[in-house]
């Protein structure tokens, strides 16, 4: 059975001092790449997300002047600046397919995006004969909540490694779990995965 791991929006604008701060996240990055260090040779594919919003416009709506932090949200994660870029204590050699989403638009799974080849995430992934995925990164409660309910309705089995991943509030991130296993999410933390 082939397993893949999906690597969400671990970038400098996700994690602390970011426009969109996740606390946690740099924990969060070093964590991915420990378990990375001695689990790549587990997956068959190793995808990693980044938001990359266009400089210009206000990507269909998704940056704000005034943002809601629901649908809208202050400017983050412009492609090419260093708030876009992998946060630093993410090891990325392990990756093998990277995808950009949010080109222009709002995106939050990465199941949106593709890589500069334009492979899509569900495509990648039927290639590989994947049938099961464990799903790691930044923000719980937005981006990795949207990437594992796209995985489960790609038909993937999920497992959500509830130790390499954070939320903006734990409120929320607490909803989003707990919709996730209504979906048919497993949670585990990394050790038993």
């Amino acid at each position: 059975m082939s397993r893949a791991l999906l690597i969400v929006d671990v970038q400098n604008d996700f994690t602390e001092d970011g426009a969109l701060a996740v606390a946690g996240g740099d924990a969060v990055a070093a964590a991915v790449t420990a378990f990375l260090a001695a689990h790549t040779g587990d997956y068959a594919v190793i995808i990693a997300s980044r938001d990359w919003h266009d400089a210009d416009g206000d990507n269909g709506g998704h940056f704000a002047d005034a943002p809601d932090y629901v649908d809208s949200w202050p400017v983050h994660c412009v492609a090419g600046t260093t708030g876009a870029a992998y946060d630093p204590l993410l090891a990325t050699d392990a990756v093998t397919h990277h995808v950009l989403k949010g080109q222009g638009r709002p995106a939050y799974s990465m199941f949106e995006g593709q890589t500069e080849a334009g492979e899509t995430v569900g495509a990648i992934l039927t290639a590989a004969g994947v049938l099961s995925a464990d799903v790691v990164g930044l923000a719980t409660d937005h981006c990795v909540r949207a990437s594992a309910l796209d995985a489960i309705a790609h038909g993937v089995r999920v497992r959500i490694l509830t130790d390499l991943v954070a939320g903006v509030a734990a409120e929320t991130s607490d909803a989003a779990l707990a919709e996730l296993v209504h979906a048919g999410a497993e949670l585990v933390e990394s050790a038993d995965a």
